[in-house]
This record gives structure tokens, sequence and C-alpha cells, in this order.
């Protein structure tokens, strides 16, 4: 009998190769022809997937988004009401939990790396804008449910959302960039500062 091919899996262990091709090489060392090598079908296959490179590059940035937000959809099933928890525990959930967003293992790290490659790729490719802006706007939005967790004055809110949001950001950046300067603990600990200097309160959290 033909053998049966998962065509979701199939372009799914595609988009596995961009991903790692452009963490190691960065996003001009994918092609069509090197993500066939990379993840060992010939470039017939390939096309069979994807029409174009165009068309690999929006799937593979689409793929990254929902990984990163299926993670954290896990982790968010897990947390405990803040109501239960001290300052301090508190401080270390909300830790953990956004440390999801941030390049701590090879795992995230490649996430974090090939997302910074097509953020500054959708300056000039408008095919990837709009991926480009759910995904910064993702951060500010778990950014704006975090802050809302928080006994903060109404008027402060928006702007400490923005701000934990570029910490993210900046942080996702920094440590993608320049990993040896800064590192998983780094991470952690500019995280985890910042958190407690909002003042943890014992409000749960909506949804958390």
């Amino acid at each position: 009998m033909p053998k049966v091919i998962d065509g979701e899996q199939r372009r799914a262990d595609i988009a596995d190769a961009v991903l790692r091709l452009a963490a190691r090489d960065g996003l001009p060392a994918v092609s069509l022809r090197s993500v066939a090598a990379e993840s060992g079908l010939n470039i017939g296959s390939v096309r069979h997937y994807f029409d174009g490179q165009r068309d690999l590059m929006r799937f593979a940035m689409r793929s990254t988004i929902d990984r990163v937000t299926a993670r954290l959809e896990r982790r968010r099933g897990s947390l405990r009401p803040l109501s239960e928890l001290t300052p301090d525990e508190a401080a270390a959930q909300l830790t953990d939990f956004l440390a999801e967003l941030l390049p701590l293992d090879a795992p995230r790290r490649a996430e974090a790396t090939v997302l910074v490659e097509f953020l500054v790729a959708a300056r000039v490719d408008t095919d990837l804008t709009a991926l480009a802006h759910e995904a910064l706007h993702g951060t500010l939005a778990l950014a704006r449910r975090i802050v809302s967790a928080l006994s903060l004055p109404a008027a402060g809110a928006d702007l400490e959302a923005e701000r934990l949001a570029a910490l993210l950001d900046g942080l996702t950046f920094r440590s993608a960039l320049q990993p040896e300067a800064t590192t998983p603990q780094v991470c952690r600990d500019v995280l985890r500062a910042h958190l407690a200097s909002l003042g943890i309160s014992a409000r749960p959290a909506a949804g958390a």
C-alpha cells in the first residue's frame, strides 16, 4: 500500500526546519532549497506544501507565535489565584509564567532568535507585517492581564502594562542577540525585581 502522508505534520516538520535554519544562520539562509535539505526532503516536496519562500516564511512565523501562545495557555491553567499567595510567592509565580516568553533555554532561545529575525524583516516585508503586529500586541495584551491582577491606580495601569511589555521585549531582544551578556539568570532577576516593584497584591487575577 502507498504510504499515507500526514500533510499537517509534514508542514510542521518543514516549519521546524525553517526555525532551525533561521536560528542558526539567519533568515537570509532560508530558501526552498536549504529548507528541503534541512528537513531531509526533496525540493518538490517542499513546493507541494508551500507556494514559495514568502509562503514558507509566513507559515514559520505563524507556527512560532502559535507555539508560544499554546505554551502560555498550558502554564496559565496551573496558576494559583494570587489571593492564595504571599507577595513574594506571587512575584515568583508571575516570573515563572512570563519567563515562558524569554529565551531561557535552547528551544525558547531558538524561538526568540527567529522571532527577532522575523520582526526585523517585517519592517520591509509587508507579508509579515500583520504577524509582527500580532506578536507584539500579544505581549502587550498579556502584560495588561498581569497588571489588571494587581492593585494599581487605574490611571497608571495602562502605563505599567506598557512598561512590562517593553521590559519583556527588551529582555528577549538582548538575550537573543547577546546571550553571553543577558543570561537566563539576569532575565529572571530583572523580571522578578520589576514585578516585585509593582507591589503585588492579594487580589486574584482575572482568569488566572
